[in-house]
């Protein structure tokens, strides 16, 4: 099976699992709002990867591993839509959660996102449950404090922060958490693995930053200009557009390189520069380029 179909055939069952007994349907309704029709997916897709270079010798729990850290990347973006943060009215192409079920049910279906991500995991032990300890803490060091994306939103919160720990909090935790979990569901060290998604998790919040500046909204599939009006944290406006564009370059570079040797680093590696590609398209630097020329 394709790692595409393996993730959504993984979540699809996940949520099942969450509506069996007669669950709330408005709050049922919110969450599947949350989930699919997903974006690129490629936290789990990259967590996946990972697992498959390593061997994937328990691909139940692999297969996991890569829903568990979806389903929590869900649960920040309803929560990142709030009121209280962004109020974004359009996610990926539609009405954000908060805009189409309400604040309180937002609310609801970002915690049980998180609960449902952890019950996950641990239901998918069976086979290798000497392997669940270091999961869950890795999971959870993605999500939680002190360098989690909790932590990552509430640096937003504070007058004066180091973009490098923001997006390190923010975006990148959860990479780190894709990789590392990759290796550990197959049952070896996660540690080789770290770079790998510290690279890639920093690159793709650069990206998204020269993205809010850049892209099509339509293409992007909700607002742009929001860290500015927001006066978030960015890398397009502390070091310029194509200043940013160059460090985007960089970090590319760096995961690419970090990849550690393996059957499946080829792919691997193939799996960065398409990602690369798909978050910041060459077109978009010709046209910085040459509009700052």
């Amino acid at each position: 099976m394709k790692a595409h179909d393996r993730i959504e055939h993984a979540l699809a069952a996940a949520l099942a699992a969450g509506e069996r007994h007669g669950a709330p349907p408005k709050l049922a309704g919110a969450i599947r709002h949350a989930v699919f029709p997903g974006g690129a997916r490629v936290r789990p897709r990259l967590c996946l990867a990972v697992a498959h270079a390593c061997g994937d010798d328990d691909p139940a729990l692999s297969s996991a591993a890569a829903v568990a850290i979806e389903l929590l990347h869900c649960a920040s973006l309803v929560h990142d839509d709030l009121p209280c943060f962004d109020d974004a009215p359009v996610r990926r192409g539609r009405a954000s959660v908060p805009y189409a079920f309400g604040e309180p049910l937002a609310v609801l279906a970002g915690d049980a996102l998180i609960v449902l991500a952890f019950q996950t995991l641990a239901g998918a032990a069976g086979a290798s449950p000497q392997r669940l300890p270091a999961l869950l803490q890795t999971v959870a060091h993605g999500v939680g404090m002190p360098f989690g994306i909790v932590a990552g939103q509430a640096w937003e919160c504070e007058s004066r922060v180091s973009l490098a720990d923001y997006q390190r909090a923010k975006t990148g935790a959860l990479f780190v958490a894709a990789t590392v979990a990759g290796a550990q569901a197959a049952g070896t060290d996660g540690e080789p693995w770290r770079a790998l998604g510290d690279w890639l998790g920093e690159a793709y919040q650069v990206a998204d930053d020269i993205r809010d500046v850049a892209a099509d909204p339509q293409a992007l599939g909700k607002p742009i200009g929001r860290d500015a009006a927001l006066a978030r944290p960015s890398a397009a406006a502390e070091l310029g557009l194509e200043g940013a564009i160059q460090h985007f370059d960089r970090l590319i570079s760096a995961a690419i390189q970090s990849v550690p040797e393996c059957i499946g680093a080829d792919t691997l590696r193939a799996l960065v520069r398409a990602e690369a590609e798909r978050l910041v398209p060459r077109a978009i630097s010709g046209d910085v380029v040459r509009a700052i020329a």
